[in-house]
């Protein structure tokens, strides 16, 4: 299994071709707004992005780079800081705000039943018609890495896009979470 840990940073897993900007010891060295990667296409069975891709240039292009190092089902897996967080906003490298939408003009559909706020997105994509496309295993919320605030995720993640649509605002989670499959 060939796995990548994109803007690896300090954080050197063991197991992946670890990638960074800044060598950190251990890791391959790559600009990641430079496309493209130094490797094939579907590559990669797993691909990790911790606090990353809010840090990047353009998302649009580099989630369609992403995609295409991508095995076919492979995985994504996405922690990004919430944009109504001070982890978002208090930290002046970061470009791309985070919510439980962010990767609504990604999402492989199928058969599956749309909800009313989906159906409306589905035809207002801002995807450029790319041919990056991803089924959303599972989106969350993540209150805090507190113990003793954890417990409230369960509550913020039975209807995430209504919770984010009218009382994100008045507490705020701290990051969003994605796994997702690469549909090719």
């Amino acid at each position: 299994m060939t796995k990548l840990n994109l803007g690896c940073g300090y954080d050197i897993k063991e197991g992946y071709i670890n990638l960074d900007l800044v060598d950190y010891g251990g890791n391959t060295l790559h600009d990641i707004n430079t496309f493209p990667y130094p490797f094939e296409d579907n590559t990669f069975d797993e691909v990790y992005c911790s606090h990353i891709l809010e840090h990047v240039n353009n998302f649009h292009n580099t989630i369609t780079e992403i995609f295409r190092i991508m095995k076919p089902n492979g995985t994504l897996i996405v922690y990004a800081p919430f944009f109504l967080n001070t982890k978002y906003y208090g930290e002046p490298d970061h470009k791309i705000p985070f919510s439980i939408r962010t990767f609504d003009n990604y999402e492989f559909i199928g058969n599956r039943k749309l909800k009313f706020y989906e159906k409306w997105k589905l035809n207002h994509r801002t995807n450029y018609q790319g041919k990056a496309s991803f089924e959303v295993l599972e989106k969350k919320f993540i209150t805090s890495h507190f113990k003793v605030l954890s417990w409230l995720d369960f509550f913020l993640n039975l209807e995430p896009v209504m919770y984010e649509r009218f009382l994100a605002g008045i507490f705020s989670p701290e990051e969003v979470y994605f796994k997702l499959r690469a549909v090719k």
